[in-house]
C-alpha cells in the first residue's frame, strides 16, 4: 500500500479525536459503572471478557479494560477520519456524520460482539433496557466528540 501524502496526518489526527471521544465517553459511562458494575457498562464487561481470554484470570483487570477501550476508540478515530477523507467535499454537516458515526459504531459492537464475548444478550440484559440505553448515549457521545475534536485538531 502506498501511503498518500497527509495520511500519516489523518491517522494521527484520528487516533488523537478517538481518545478524546473516548475520554468523554466514559465519563458517561461512569455513572452506570457505579449504579450497576461492570455488567452495566457493555464495553468495559467486554473488555473484561476479553482481558480474561488474554491472560487467563476472572480477576476484573481495570488496566485491561481502559487499555482496550481507549486503543478501540482511538482505531474507531482512525476509521472515521478516514471515511471522511473518501466523501466528496460537499457533505452533510460534520455533526451529522459523526453523530451517525458513534450510534453506526453502537449498533456494530453491541449486536453482533456482546452475547458472544459476555454471555449476556445486550437487548434482553438482566439488568433491564437502560445499560443499552446507557451504551447509546455513551456512543452519541463518542461520535459527537470525535467529530468535534477533529475540527479542533484540524483547525
Amino acid at each position: 500500500m502506498v501511503i498518500k501524502a497527509g495520511m500519516i496526518e489523518q491517522v494521527l489526527s484520528g487516533f488523537t479525536a478517538g481518545l478524546i471521544a473516548t475520554g468523554a465517553m466514559t465519563l458517561t459511562e461512569l455513572p452506570s459503572w457505579k449504579r450497576w458494575g461492570l455488567h452495566g457498562v457493555f464495553e468495559w464487561h467486554e473488555n473484561q471478557a476479553i482481558t480474561e481470554r488474554i491472560i487467563g484470570s476472572s480477576k476484573t483487570n481495570f488496566f485491561g479494560i481502559f487499555f482496550l477501550h481507549f486503543l478501540n476508540g482511538g482505531l474507531a478515530g482512525i476509521a472515521f477520519c478516514l471515511l471522511l477523507s473518501l466523501l466528496p467535499t460537499f457533505t452533510p454537516s460534520l455533526f451529522l456524520l459523526s453523530t451517525t458515526y458513534g450510534i453506526i459504531l453502537w449498533i456494530l459492537t453491541l449486536a453482533p460482539i456482546h452475547k458472544p464475548l459476555t454471555g449476556l444478550h445486550p437487548w434482553n440484559h438482566p439488568l433491564g433496557k437502560m445499560p443499552a440505553i446507557a451504551s447509546l448515549s455513551g456512543h452519541v457521545v463518542f461520535g459527537v466528540t470525535v467529530g468535534a475534536a477533529l475540527v479542533i485538531i484540524n483547525g
